[in-house]
């Protein structure tokens, strides 16, 4: 199965791509509330973004609006969907089943996103075998294997940072070229590998900066210099 970047391929912008899923999650939020159309302005304000940057986004996927009206909630979510990719099945294993793989594992919101957790693997013997969400722990001894025979497209690496780079070494030497990574370290892949990085507690350091500066702390004192 191809690999889910195919928004790149077709010369849309890696930081349009990005703004997508904020649209769609806005969008999807109006349809729930029965809302069938929508001003990019509103719109813009829903997603976070301002409504130059988004109809100059949506302007990729050839979505212009209709002057006076805006743009068709249903469609639009239709257009985005496709374009991400989210039209089709893609199986996703996590390796790494501590309480983070465990959370993401028992995460209902996937399958309505176009995605289905196909398979779980752990080195932990204590742990392979066990159930969870409905499927069974296997061994990471099996990894090749389980994603061959799952047909995975997207691996989440929830491992420690020391055993990540292996394990992103076998999978992608087992066909994979889509990874989300909450390892912390920085992962080494082929140009044709896709990596996504997610790091908690660096996000929670961009916050603390954000309150120090909110509070008037050493940052602040600089700037006042």
């Amino acid at each position: 199965m191809k690999s889910p970047s195919q928004p790149r391929d077709r010369g849309i912008p890696e930081a349009t791509v990005a703004r997508l899923p904020l649209y769609l999650r806005a969008l999807n939020g109006m349809a729930e509330r029965g809302i069938a159309t929508v001003s990019s302005e509103d719109l813009a304000v829903a997603a976070g973004v301002n409504s130059a940057k988004l109809r100059k986004d949506l302007s990729h996927l050839g979505s212009y609006g209709t002057r006076g009206v805006g743009y068709d909630v249903e469609y639009l979510v239709y257009q985005i969907s496709r374009e991400l990719g989210l039209t089709q099945d893609w199986a996703v294993a996590i390796v790494g089943v501590g309480n983070l793989g465990r959370a993401l594992a028992n995460y209902g919101g996937f399958v309505s996103r176009g995605f289905r957790v196909a398979a779980l693997v752990d080195a932990d013997p204590e742990v392979v075998g066990d159930t969870i969400a409905g499927l069974n722990v296997e061994h990471i001894d099996e990894l090749e294997a389980v994603i061959t025979r799952r047909g995975v497209s997207i691996v989440v690496l929830a491992t420690p940072a020391a055993a990540a780079q292996d394990l992103c070494d076998r999978v992608v030497a087992v066909g994979v070229t889509s990874i989300l990574n909450f390892a912390p370290v920085v992962l080494t892949v082929p140009d044709t590998v896709d990596v996504r990085k997610v790091d908690l507690s660096i996000e929670l350091q961009i916050l603390a900066f954000h309150e120090q500066r909110k509070a008037g702390g050493p940052l602040m004192a600089v700037d006042s210099q």
